[in-house]
């Protein structure tokens, strides 16, 4: 009785199974039905597109054909649901119609989605892909273009704009550049004006101050001249041409005065009235203004000469020189004026009333500063008024050995006139040293420049030099170390150049500058073959033999450790023994007058531990 309950049960399964399998068949079959696909695809309601079957290429529409209907294929008891990506918002409701329109889409990339139901099938599919196109005015091409056109125009119109800029620019230059020259121009003639008015430093400092310092100076030599009755050939004379002859003069004047670097002071009638020694103090101008006077002197004869022999009357002046004390300054406020004041001016008006005419008087004063210059005559005790008694003397011309054929000054007189313009450069040079030089200079100083002029003098002395030789030699020394102050690293050059800017102002001519330049470089180079140099040499190293050497060593030490120069202690002490040994003193006079020996000197160097 079991076997047939067990076939009972193998039939119930089969029969289960059989009812499943054919669940599953229909069901297979109804997914197949209901399934959507495109049947065609309408664009603007009259462009039919039917795709073929597997066909997935996008479809570009352009924007005038952006209204697009979607015809499916469906089943008759299926609902569907359709979602165009990149449009909608969301799944629309369910449709049992398959059709779905879309108009006015805006440009950009779109899938069109169908989810389908029936029975228990459900699922999704995608059914068309495609692409509307912006208006060609919007697409990346033109937008390139119109990004590409709008730099231009930005470009054009910044490039337009500068160039505007530039001309407006341009124009204001020339304009600012036509004012600034016509200032200038204006302000060169000013300058000038005033410059023939007045001394150049007292004109700097009106302009700068609004007023000028008095300055009393105590070595100055003062002209007075006048012409010999002026009084009576005013009265027989034209006045056009009195004041023609009196302009001709005084222009003559000015001449001389300016090449000897003398003050012209003013003219009041007929008087014309210069100094020297003012406003830049030197200790040549009792020489220069004289020579200034033998000048006018020589131009008055000349004239005198012309008019005898064209029966005019002659002009005849008389000079008047004193050497003395002044004070100079400015006098006025609207109408400036330049003017001396002191005993000195009158005595130097009293010497000229004192003259005779076509004479030169020279007070005492005066002659004990020219006599070694020029031929004076002793007129003895005069009285003056006001000072009693005084000296004169009447200067004739310039000494014999002291001139050449033509009464003129010499080589020797130049020479002489040199010598004493040594010491007004000197005093420069020790004055550019202490108002210029670093604080760091202490070897290269003003007391080094001075011990080597006073030690190159007197070596020169010793050693019998030229006076040619000896101005040259006491230039160079001057003038050695001065390049200390402006280059410490090149000296030799900045002194050359300190040379060529000072000299001229004092006198000196370029054969002499060339001379005292080629000096220089040679004592730099240690090239010692001519004698001139040989004493410099042994100036300058003076302080090797001094028995105050090791102090003035250490400065230098001081001086190179302060501007990089030291770069450890044993360095500086193997150099300055071999700056020693090899500078032995070149001339006898240095060697006599050597106060310790080089060996003394190197064991006091070695002894000392620290600078």
């Amino acid at each position: 009785m079991v076997f047939p309950v067990i076939q009972h049960k193998i039939r119930l399964q089969l029969f289960i199974l059989l009812i499943f399998h054919t669940f599953i068949l229909s069901a297979s079959d109804q997914e197949g039905k209901i399934n959507p696909t495109l049947n065609r695809v309408i664009i603007n309601g009259d462009s039919v597109i039917r795709p073929e079957t597997g066909d997935r290429d996008i479809l570009i529409l352009d924007f005038r054909h952006r209204n697009i209907a979607f015809d499916l294929e469906v089943a008759d008891s299926a609902v569907y649901q359709f979602y165009l990506d990149g449009y909608d918002g969301g799944w629309s409701v369910w449709h049992e119609l398959g059709y779905k329109e879309y108009t006015n889409l805006p440009p950009g990339r779109y899938y069109f989605y169908v989810r389908y139901f029936m029975g228990r099938a459900t699922g999704e599919v995608m059914i068309f892909h495609f692409r509307v196109l912006p208006l060609w005015y919007f697409s990346p091409v033109a937008i390139i273009l119109y990004i590409t056109m709008a730099s231009l125009i930005l470009w054009f119109l910044f490039a337009s704009q500068n160039l505007r800029f530039a001309r407006t620019q341009h124009m204001l230059e020339q304009i600012i550049n036509k004012r600034t020259e016509d200032l200038i121009a204006e302000k060169e003639k000013s300058d000038t004006l005033l410059a023939n008015v007045l001394p150049k430093n007292t004109a700097s400092e009106i302009m700068e101050k609004g007023k000028a310092t008095k300055i009393k100076y105590n070595f100055v030599t003062v002209l007075f001249s006048d012409i010999q009755g002026f009084t009576k050939i005013a009265e027989e004379t034209n006045p056009e041409v009195l004041i023609d002859e009196l302009d001709k003069f005084f222009f003559y004047f000015d001449s001389v005065v300016e090449r000897f670097g003398i003050e012209k002071i003013k003219t009041i009638g007929d008087a014309y009235m210069c100094a020297g020694g003012i406003p830049e103090k030197n200790r040549t101008n009792p020489v220069e203004v004289i020579l200034a006077a033998l000048e006018m002197q020589k131009y008055m004869i000349k004239l005198k000469e012309s008019t005898d022999i064209e029966g005019m009357k002659y002009w005849d002046i008389r000079i008047g020189i004193h050497t003395g004390t002044v004070v100079a300054g400015v006098v006025g406020q609207k109408k400036l004026s330049y003017d001396i004041w002191g005993d000195t001016v009158n005595t130097a008006s009293r010497m000229e009333s004192s003259g005779e005419a076509g004479k030169i008087n020279i007070s005492g004063t005066t002659y004990e500063f020219v006599k070694d210059f020029f031929i004076c005559e002793h007129r003895g005790r005069m009285p003056v008024k006001y000072k009693g008694e005084l000296d004169m003397y009447f200067v004739t011309g310039i000494n014999p050995d002291l001139s050449d054929n033509e009464g003129r000054p010499n080589k020797k007189f130049k020479l002489r006139m040199q010598m004493i313009r040594l010491q007004d450069l000197e005093e420069a040079v020790i004055k550019m040293f202490e108002e210029e030089a670093s604080p760091d200079l202490y070897f290269h100083d003003s007391a080094l420049t001075k011990n080597i002029c006073r030690q190159a003098e007197l070596l020169a002395n010793a050693e019998k030099l030229s006076d040619e030789d000896m101005v040259d030699l006491k230039l160079a020394a001057m003038f050695l170390y001065t390049g200390y102050i402006y280059d410490y690293d090149n000296p030799e050059a900045a002194s050359v150049r300190a040379a060529e800017e000072m000299l001229p102002g004092y006198g000196f001519e370029s054969k002499t500058i060339d001379r005292v330049k080629k000096i220089i470089i040679n004592s730099f180079n240690e090239n010692n073959e001519k004698a001139v140099n040989r004493i410099l040499h042994d100036a300058k190293y003076d302080y090797m033999g001094r028995v105050d050497y090791i102090i003035l060593t250490g400065r230098l030490f001081r001086e190179e450790k302060a501007y990089g120069k030291i770069d450890s202690d044993e360095e500086w002490k193997t150099r300055q023994k071999k700056l020693l040994t090899e500078n032995e003193f070149l001339t006898e006079t240095a060697r006599l007058l050597r106060s310790k020996s080089i060996e003394e000197q190197i064991i006091a160097f070695v002894d000392i531990q620290q600078w």
